[in-house]
């Protein structure tokens, strides 16, 4: 007889699928003059691997919180985030920095540049500090993906600050991370040239799998994701 269709994998091993994201109660409260401003409520989400997510919403709303708990680059008042496994909030300071090297690409909105490196050199600082072979030549033609092959000696202060926002894109994307996150990616960049970074940031998740979240005013950006969550006053809605 020949053979039927091909059978749906079971509820019970779908699963157990691990996601590359998951967020369960997550919350960050601070203290101000009335007493306390709570900045993100209690929120939920998951994030599966090789998925791309917009996070958008209006300025002040929390989006960049919620992006810089999930790579723990701050703390959560209450909350749990677990990136490919591992819960990042039982490490300490130490293991998630370590974890950040392994896993993470992150692209900050101010750049984070190093003022005493050349652009070359700030991209091929995350390929040395994980010892991987060929730095510079990676570095290099990373920076030549995003347009930059007549800049690679520059010092961010003679760069302008769309070259410094291309600089800190291919140092965040130069090791091929599984997670990319980025904030804002294409502020400060003209048209022709955020529609390049963009390009390469759904390349870059196309070609290795990664999972990409964004945070972004841009709608046009936000719907060639494959999912958008919008945050308000700290809610997702």
């Amino acid at each position: 007889m020949p053979d039927g269709p091909a059978s749906s994998p079971s509820p019970v091993a779908a699963a157990h699928v691990q996601p590359a994201i998951a967020v369960s109660g997550l919350a960050k409260r601070v203290a101000d003059a009335a007493g306390e401003l709570t900045i993100l409520h209690e929120v939920d989400f998951t994030v599966q691997k090789a998925e791309t997510l917009a996070i958008v919403g209006a300025s002040g709303s929390g989006k960049s919180t919620l992006l810089g708990l999930l790579a723990g680059l701050d703390t959560p008042s209450a909350g749990k985030v677990v990136l490919d496994g591992v819960d990042i909030y039982a490490l300490d300071e130490d293991g998630r920095a370590a974890l950040r090297k392994e896993k993470l690409g992150f692209v900050f909105q101010s750049f984070q540049l190093l003022a005493h490196l050349t652009a070359v050199e700030n991209v091929m600082l995350p390929l040395e500090l994980a010892g991987i072979a060929g730095a510079r030549d990676k570095a290099e033609a990373m920076l030549a993906r995003v347009g930059l092959s007549s800049r690679l000696k520059h010092y961010p202060k003679y760069l302008s600050g769309g070259e410094q926002q291309r600089v800190a894109l291919a140092r965040a994307f130069v090791t091929e991370p599984p997670l990319l996150f980025a904030d804002e990616p294409t502020g400060s960049l003209d048209a022709a040239t955020g529609e390049a970074v963009i390009q390469l940031m759904f390349e870059l998740n196309r070609q290795h799998g990664s999972t990409l979240v964004l945070v972004t005013h841009d709608q046009a950006m936000a719907a060639r994701c494959g999912r958008t969550i919008t945050i308000a006053a700290g809610r997702l809605v």
